[in-house]
């Protein structure tokens, strides 16, 4: 049995979830989140509380058990706190700029990297070497951030690059002098 799939998930007060023709709605504080059901999976919606069902033992159902009572938690959390991810730039000249809802990335190419901020994100700038992408949808946010972090990725001998906070990257000693 899933252990993940069989845990309830608790409603906070004020968060309503609904479920219409196999999509489940959740409004919150902080905006509203929808999520489509695969078939054989079925939600029950208590007082305070989700679980999530299957309607039979095939594979395909088992596994998208456990992913969907994820998701449903994820998209809770997303409308009640929010899902953040910081990320650093590490180099000399290496910087982030905002330009209204564009993030120019000066990563050490000839140019300018340039990337437009999808709806329903924010980007705060901490400092010039330091953002933060912020919004209730955690897929939305960790794409975002994986997109910024593939510009430059960090390399391992002297550790330029764009790294998430808290990421630590493994160095490697470089060639040694006869």
């Amino acid at each position: 049995m899933s252990r993940i799939g069989l845990r309830k998930i608790v409603i906070p007060a004020g968060v309503t979830v609904t479920n219409e023709n196999s999509v489940v709605t959740v409004k919150g504080p902080k905006g509203e989140l929808s999520l489509q059901l695969v078939k054989n999976i079925n939600i029950e919606i208590n007082e305070n509380e989700i679980s999530v069902t299957r309607a039979n033992e095939e594979l395909k159902t088992k596994a998208m058990h456990g992913t969907t009572n994820a998701n449903l938690s994820n998209l809770i959390v997303g409308v009640t706190e929010g899902y953040s991810k910081g990320l650093e730039i590490i180099g000399v000249g290496y910087r982030f700029t905002l330009k209204g809802d564009v993030l120019v990335i000066a990563a050490g190419y000839s140019h300018p990297v340039e990337l437009e901020i999808p709806t329903g994100l924010t980007v705060e700038s901490i400092s010039n070497t330091e953002i933060i992408v912020k919004g209730i949808d955690k897929v939305l946010v960790g794409e975002f951030a994986a997109n910024i972090r593939k510009v430059r990725k960090p390399e391992p001998y002297k550790g330029k690059g764009i790294r998430y906070k808290n990421e630590v990257v493994r160095r490697k000693e470089g060639k040694k002098a006869a």
